[in-house]
């Protein structure tokens, strides 16, 4: 396994610089940028990146309620105007992610509210999901060309029903990613521990397509601190044989945060020599 971790959980305590003078401390393999391109030189960040000796594994997107500017980014709006802003947002982080050298960026897939929706529970009919998928479908083999001129592989990532009901569970991205050559799925913990019915059941169903994993716990800390069993996780992820990046995304509330990332950090290293160990490939 490698380790990464998401500059999103940072981006709004303190300047970048700060904390990749921290993280260059903690003995992650790799950082993952977070996609607002209009808030960063992206040359300036490289070099800092390399005065730490921080590669970078790609460029999270920034969709919906996470940021200020993601209600406009919905590649499924019915409105062409915010479709074509959505796609040149994509295009931007692409640009981003080759200068900084990452070689990964996640989609998440919203749409304008639709009448009859759960609003409590954001439940949406499987007629419905098939008809947003078939829509999907023409614009990921899209952006995934656009995504290659760059040499970065677009990721789908499936949310939960409370972020974006279209496409929130694995069922629903592999529905889309098994109908566009190069498009992989990107699985986040937080999420799946509110959808799936299992978790080896949503990594095993998607280990042909799965090329990064979102790890947090249940309550959006790192690992470790909450009740999610991260140890069938990796053991999952040892049987389909994944060497991909595992990057943390937790939610980090204030800057005495040092501890408590590496605590996470060594908490998934520990299973993962373990079940490593026990099971080896």
């Amino acid at each position: 396994m490698r380790y990464a971790i998401t500059l999103a959980s940072f981006r709004n305590i303190e300047p970048i610089e700060d904390t990749l003078a921290t993280l260059a401390r903690q003995g992650y393999d790799a950082m993952e940028m977070f996609g607002e391109p209009g808030e960063v030189d992206a040359k300036k960040l490289l070099d800092s990146l390399q005065s730490y000796g921080l590669p970078v594994c790609g460029v999270t997107g920034m969709w919906g309620s996470i940021t200020k500017n993601g209600w406009k980014r919905r590649l499924l709006s019915s409105d062409p105007t915010i479709v074509q802003a959505s796609e040149q947002y994509v295009i931007d982080c692409l640009q981003l992610c080759n200068i900084i050298g990452g070689h990964e960026m996640n989609i998440c897939l919203f749409a304008d509210d639709t009448r009859g929706v759960d609003r409590t529970h954001r439940i949406v009919a499987a007629n419905e999901k098939e008809i947003f998928a078939a829509k999907a479908i023409p614009l990921m083999r899209r952006l995934t060309r656009r995504a290659a001129d760059y040499g970065i592989e677009l990721l789908l990532e499936p949310l939960n029903r409370y972020s974006t009901p279209y496409c929130a569970n694995v069922t629903d991205a592999l529905a889309i990613a098994n109908q566009v050559d190069s498009l992989g799925i990107l699985l986040d913990t937080f999420h799946m521990n509110i959808e799936e019915d299992s978790f080896r059941a949503a990594i095993e169903s998607s280990s042909k397509v799965l090329r990064h994993l979102h790890f947090a716990d249940n309550n959006r800390k790192m690992p470790g601190y909450a009740h999610i069993d991260f140890s069938s996780i990796v053991e999952s992820l040892n049987e389909i044989g994944y060497d991909n990046y595992i990057s943390f995304e937790p939610n980090i509330a204030d800057k005495n945060y040092e501890h408590v990332i590496k605590h996470g950090l060594d908490f998934i290293k520990e299973i993962v020599d373990y079940k490593t160990k026990r099971h080896p490939n």
